[in-house]
């Protein structure tokens, strides 16, 4: 009698995003859940630190040594996602490759390594796949929400709503600017722990850009503020006083904001030794999260004046998810 092989019901999919300072991996299998919204099973999900945009903001081009680490990283995500039996597959490059005069070499390098075109996308595409992944799990009662993703080169802020009968989501606004941990740590952190003069004006310097993404994305109303990607996720775990990194308690806590601008503060008066100290902090986000962290604050002054948001709800669900979602 022969072998039977199971068929999977469901696709299996891998979503990869390639920011400013990390590449991630998801690997999930789809479903239908009971109340008929598409939701997603991790199979496999990773994140490595690769800082493919490590000087773009300055010289204008990506570094060859940080396209050849993305290389290395990109290829066993492909050998990855071949061996767990994904059947789609889709990668997008944000913020570095959108800035850099050199971008083509960096696509050609996907094309050969995935087999597949990397997608450049907009910065509000960016916002409103985040913002997909990001409020799946969260009562729709809760909203209108606000996700806001800070990345290495940009910080995407989105309004929106998810509807409580079939779950539907929808982005009221949403704006992408360019101010992220590693471009302003490039910008005005320069010392090792930053100056107060450098915290200043990197507090300004954020300020005034972050100011266009709230002109845009009319937060009054909004009543609950999420926050995505490895800078809050970092900041929630330092919060939580955590002996090492754990997405489990890190997804959908809450930090009063009061306690994140404390931990803000802290990060950034410490320097780069100290910070390696702490036991969930990876050593690839040591050099810029002093910088993460002072954007958050800035955002959450803005959103308690803004809005009334009293806390910062960490989601360790985000464009990966929206991207998964998407090849359902």
């Amino acid at each position: 009698m022969g072998t039977v092989t199971a068929v999977r019901e469901t696709p299996r999919v891998a979503a990869i995003d390639c920011g400013t300072n990390s590449i991630r991996l998801l690997v999930a299998d789809g479903s239908t859940g009971p109340d008929g919204r598409p939701r997603l099973t991790d199979v496999h999900r990773e994140m490595r630190i690769v800082r493919l945009g490590k000087g773009v903001d300055a010289t204008g081009v990506l570094a060859p040594d940080a396209i050849e680490r993305t290389r290395v990283a990109l290829a066993e995500y492909t050998a990855l996602s071949r061996e767990a039996g994904a059947t789609r597959v889709r990668m997008v490059a944000t913020s570095a490759t959108r800035d850099a005069g050199n971008r083509a070499e960096f696509f050609s390098m996907v094309r050969e390594t995935l087999g597949t075109d990397a997608e450049v996308i907009s910065g509000d595409t960016e916002a409103r796949l985040s913002f997909t992944g990001a409020v799946g799990e969260l009562a729709a009662e809760d909203g209108p929400f606000v996700v806001v993703d800070v990345g290495g080169g940009s910080t995407e802020v989105v309004l929106g709503t998810r509807d409580p009968a079939g779950g539907t989501v929808t982005v009221e606004a949403a704006r992408s600017v360019d101010i992220g941990c590693v471009r302003i740590t490039e910008r005005c952190l320069r010392s090792d722990p930053p100056t107060a003069d450098e915290r200043e004006q990197a507090r300004e310097v954020a300020r005034r850009i972050l100011a266009e993404a709230f002109e845009h994305v009319p937060v009054r109303g909004a009543r609950t503020w999420v926050g995505v990607a490895g800078t809050v996720t970092t900041l929630a775990a330092v919060a939580l006083k955590l002996p090492e990194y754990d997405s489990d308690a890190i997804h959908l806590s809450r930090v009063a904001l009061p306690e994140l601008h404390r931990v803000a503060d802290e990060l950034l008066s410490r320097t780069r030794e100290q910070r390696m100290a702490y036991g969930a902090m990876h050593p690839g986000r040591v050099d810029v999260i002093g910088g993460g962290a002072l954007i958050v604050a800035v955002l959450a002054e803005e959103l308690a004046r803004r809005a009334g948001i009293t806390e910062l709800v960490a989601s360790e669900h985000d464009i990966l998810d929206g991207l998964a979602l998407s090849l359902l």
